[in-house]
């Protein structure tokens, strides 16, 4: 079950969900509108899962950056979010792809315990301008059912990720 509007912002009020920060404008009929960060790594090189990967720290000045297609862009949420109680999922949003930008296709669920600001895999389709804190996607909020178990108990990867994250793949390969 997909939490609402009145319950999205009932459970930040509990304390069941944290966004920081958190702005009740920004939610909408069953998501938060969430911010992109004010940088970005970008790799236009090779990448191998077995080496950990080279990549160029951007800033996303006020007046904009331009992304190029071809590239592979790492960024993250301005906000960081933290449930026990729920599962979230993260994408961008429709404005943002009808400018050609894809976000965080691969890998939008965050389990319950996740304690973070959200690695964003963006690609673009064409030459396109972002801003530091531009509205990029929504982030939904979902009921468990069965016996909870939480992502920071298990000691999982990507615990508690702070900016931006890089791949772990390769760990398993040593």
């Amino acid at each position: 079950m997909i939490l609402t509007r009145r319950a999205i912002v009932f459970a930040v009020e509990r304390g069941d969900i944290v966004i920081e920060p958190f702005h009740p404008e920004r939610v909408s009929p069953n998501a938060y509108d969430w911010r992109l960060g004010d940088h970005l790594r970008m790799c236009d090189a090779e990448l191998d899962a077995a080496v950990p990967v080279e990549f160029t720290e951007l800033a996303i000045p006020p007046e904009g950056l331009v992304l190029l297609p071809g590239r592979l862009y790492l960024g993250f949420t301005h906000e960081r979010t933290h449930t026990e109680r729920f599962a979230q999922m993260i994408n961008g949003d429709r404005s943002v792809g009808a400018l050609g930008i894809w976000v965080h296709v691969s890998a939008p669920l965050g389990h319950m315990g996740h304690a973070i600001q959200w690695t964003l895999e963006i690609r673009v389709a064409r030459p396109v301008r972002v801003y530091p804190r531009m509205t990029f996607g929504k982030i939904i909020f979902i009921a468990g059912f069965g016996r909870q178990a939480s992502y920071q108990q298990m000691g999982l990867k990507y615990t508690r990720t702070t900016g931006i994250d890089h791949s772990r793949l390769h760990e398993e390969f040593n």
